[in-house]
């Protein structure tokens, strides 16, 4: 299992959290963000037990998806719906996002 799983799981519990606020304006962008944010430590676990191309796309996926949760949280700041995420989440996210572009390359 790659050392940045118990960082994803920590992001999807920061994003649960974010959504009952967000849900409160706007039902549809909070369960966007549920949705993106469980499935990176889904594909990062997938992901670890598959071979070859199949690894490479549950990594890509668990990107995609960690990159639509930074696109959430934008969103919802700039329309209000929520404060700007904290450092903390955003370091989180950053550490996700560039292990999972090293290991896509």
């Amino acid at each position: 299992m790659l050392r940045i799983y118990p960082v994803a799981l920590q992001l999807a519990a920061d994003a649960a959290r974010a959504a009952e606020l967000i849900a409160r304006k706007d039902p549809d962008l909070a369960r966007q963000l549920r949705r993106a944010s469980v499935s990176v430590p889904l594909n990062i676990a997938e992901g670890s037990r598959a071979r070859g191309r199949n690894r490479n796309a549950r990594y890509s996926d668990a990107l995609g998806s960690a990159l639509e949760t930074r696109a959430c949280y934008d969103v919802a700041a700039v329309v209000n719906y929520m404060p700007e995420p904290s450092d903390e989440v955003r370091q989180r996210l950053a550490r996700i996002i560039g292990t999972l572009v090293n290991l896509t390359r």
